[in-house]
């Protein structure tokens, strides 16, 4: 018997939801509702309606996201704001209004406030304003958490949140430009050993800290909220140790076998000094990753190897 019901997953071909189906396949878990793009477009609001009414979930994941780095964030912020307001707001509402028992819906570490004490504890949450760079995306993750508090509140209904810390794994995404800090990096070393080139420029000082999660131990996190009887309204999904950037460039040199000269260009902005999450409430219930970033670096760069082989690439 299926321990979730019927699920959809939102966002299947991401990085996060091709990590949660392999999960719940992983566990026998396959009455899974999964949609391509082109099968639904979770930004409007009729057809989201309508497949809610039409397939009935038992839960649903809200891992879709219009997601990128701090070049995407600065240069999109009307698409950022919009789309993920949207996904947020049509997938919600519909869920509850056609009688979804469980919808976890994702945030991002990126929502709290910039300067905020470190490690981010949930209540950390709105207490000032979002990091400029990345506000557009930040307003609008938020704006999905307060939905899932406040139909929890007023219909009682079990939406919550959970909110990852920066993610990496197979099948992530390696724009040249929109990309996340690692595989931006993979991208970038790997093709200047690919082509001799004597050193890689790298934006910022490569002082900032970040936190790096394994895409399989977010899908284990999730996994581990879904079956919490009541779970908090947010919980913090991170790794719970941090590195400057300009050390994981070179541990990234390193997993890549490039032996070139790595070059940070200050003029490019740096983003919050650091983010590390504060994972306290989460390991109180139970769960903490398993994989650190020496191993799962090689993963990652195995999935990008063999995915720029055969085609299959996102890029």
């Amino acid at each position: 018997m299926s321990e979730f019901g019927k699920t959809f997953v939102a966002g299947h071909r991401g990085m996060v939801g091709s990590a949660i189906v392999r999960k719940f396949n992983a566990i026998g878990e396959e009455d899974l509702l999964l949609r391509t793009r082109n099968e639904l477009d979770l930004t409007n609001e009729a057809a989201v309606h309508e497949f809610y009414e039409k397939e009935k979930p038992q839960t649903a994941i809200i891992a879709a996201a219009r997601v990128g780095g701090i070049h995407a964030n600065s240069t999109y912020p009307a698409e950022f704001i919009q789309e993920n307001l949207a996904i947020a707001l049509h997938n919600i509402h519909a869920a509850w209004k056609n009688g979804v028992k469980r919808l976890l819906f994702l945030g991002s570490s990126c929502i709290y406030p910039r300067g905020v004490k470190q490690p981010m504890k949930e209540e950390a949450l709105l207490t000032n304003k979002p990091e400029p760079t990345n506000e557009a995306y930040a307003i609008a993750k938020i704006c999905g958490l307060k939905l899932c508090e406040f139909y929890r509140q007023q219909y009682g209904v079990l939406f919550h949140s959970a909110m990852p810390t920066n993610l990496y794994g197979p099948g992530d995404y390696y724009h040249p430009e929109n990309s996340h800090v690692i595989p931006a990096l993979v991208r970038r070393i790997h093709f200047a050993k690919e082509n001799n080139d004597p050193e890689v420029v790298i934006w910022g000082t490569g002082k900032p800290k970040r936190e790096f999660l394994h895409v399989d131990d977010l899908a284990e996190g999730i996994l581990h909220v879904l079956r919490l009887d009541d779970p908090p309204d947010w919980v913090n999904i991170g790794y719970g140790e941090d590195l400057p950037i300009g050390e994981l460039a070179q541990l990234i040199a390193k997993t890549v076998g490039y032996e070139g000269k790595l070059v940070f260009d200050f003029s490019k902005p740096d983003g919050i000094p650091r983010k590390l999450m504060d994972n306290t409430l989460l390991q109180s219930t139970g769960w903490k990753p398993s994989i650190d970033l020496e191993a799962g670096l090689q993963t990652a760069y195995e999935d990008f190897s063999q995915r720029l082989a055969d085609g299959t690439l996102r890029m």
